[in-house]
């Protein structure tokens, strides 16, 4: 997987997205753009759960926590735990308005 170019393309997009919501945190508008792009994408066309929004936001999470010690203290990882969890609410919601539903439940 660590030579996947497929793989390191979507992680840049990930990380630019993120990346455009940290540097719009004024600007409601600019954020709900950006994650309804995202959202509508994944839902309508990638199909992907948005489970995993919930999921990548706990490994930034970690990550964060692990590779920036001494810079993530309790405050920080507070607001980057808020900036995940609207990201996730606000994908759901897209989700939700673009009518998605759950496939097949056998996979889980």
């Amino acid at each position: 997987m660590q030579r996947s170019i497929q793989l390191r393309k979507h992680a840049h997009r990930v990380m630019t997205t993120i990346n455009t919501l940290v540097e719009n945190l004024d600007d409601a508008d600019a954020m709900a753009s950006a994650l309804k792009s995202v959202g509508r994408a994944h839902a309508l066309r990638h199909k992907v759960d948005p489970k995993y929004f919930k999921i990548l936001s706990g490994v930034i999470l970690e990550v964060l926590g692990e590779a920036f010690t001494e810079i993530i203290t309790a405050e920080v990882a507070s607001a980057w735990t808020k900036l995940l969890a609207n990201m996730c609410c606000a994908v759901a919601a897209v989700y939700e308005e673009a009518g998605w539903t759950k496939l097949s439940s056998s996979a889980e």
